[in-house]
């Protein structure tokens, strides 16, 4: 009794995995998410008692599927903490917890409601592509640290300087070093730098020195940095990914071949058992 529940909880699992990595099912989720994004932007507008009548209908069918969805997710894997090993897994799972909230008249009401605004940011999860975007993002960030760490010097010198030659010129603009730095800012993003440059070139023709030399470091080499680091982790984050999708995909063909000889060997047992009870020399 207990090998045949078994049985029947692995060949159920099996279709469980059937649907999760089911193509047209993950784009049916999509849409979900997108319908529910939509029904969130259409609260912020002044519409009809009618009509905000039908958004919480949307809503609470939203939430309903959600759960659902997530728990079919669960159910697919052979073991049940398996699923809280991946990052992504836990995020959507604390996504549709939250979304459990009541929203009513209470005092956590508009809490609820920014916290349901979070359930558009599972395109990301379920987006291979935009997981893969985030996931170079977040290695990303301690690389980009220390050539933000060098930039910041760079600024903090700059300012210093320009402080100190510039400040009787435009008070506004160098009168202390957090001035300074904001100049500094609108100069590296070309936020009508030359006005900036052209003031201070009356005084002191050889200023544009400054502002190129600034400018190139700035802009052309930091920047520039950055935008390598991140595409090369992309880059690197894009093999991984297609690395663990092969991988996961031998994973799931080989629990499916496990099953079917499951299946098989259960066949053959029953079969066993038929054959014992049709022998004549067993009656």
């Amino acid at each position: 009794m207990q090998t045949s529940v078994l049985n029947s909880w692995q060949a159920l699992q099996v279709k469980f995995m059937q649907i999760r990595d089911n193509k047209a099912f993950e784009w049916f989720v999509i849409s979900v998410i997108v319908l529910s994004s939509i029904v969130i932007g259409a609260k912020t507008y002044d519409i009809s008692p009618t009509a905000l009548s039908v958004l919480a209908i949307l809503d609470v069918g939203v939430t309903l599927f959600f759960l659902l969805e997530i728990l079919v997710r669960m159910a697919a894997e052979r073991k049940f903490w398996d699923f809280f090993k991946k990052g992504w897994n836990i995020f959507d799972f604390t996504i549709v917890v939250v979304s459990l909230i009541p929203v009513d008249d209470s005092q956590y009401a508009l809490l609820a409601r920014m916290l349901r605004l979070f359930r558009v940011l599972r395109l990301i999860s379920f987006i291979p592509e935009m997981r893969v975007l985030v996931t170079a993002l977040l290695i990303a960030i301690p690389r980009i640290g220390y050539v933000a760490l060098l930039m910041f010097v760079i600024f903090y010198l700059y300012a210093v300087v320009g402080s100190f030659i510039f400040a009787p010129i435009n008070e506004f603009l160098w009168g202390d070093l957090s001035a300074a730095l904001l100049t500094l800012f609108r100069v590296a993003t070309f936020e009508d730098w030359t006005d900036v440059m052209y003031e201070t070139m009356e005084v002191y023709a050889y200023s544009w020195i400054y502002y190129l030399t600034f400018i190139f470091m700035s802009t052309f080499i930091f920047l520039n940095m950055m935008i390598g680091i991140v595409v090369s982790v992309l880059d690197e984050e894009h093999r991984k990914s297609m690395d663990e999708g092969l991988h996961e995909s031998l994973d799931n063909e080989a629990k499916s071949i496990e099953q079917l000889h499951t299946e098989v060997s259960d066949l053959h047992r029953k079969l066993d058992q038929l054959l014992s009870q049709s022998d004549p020399k067993n009656r």
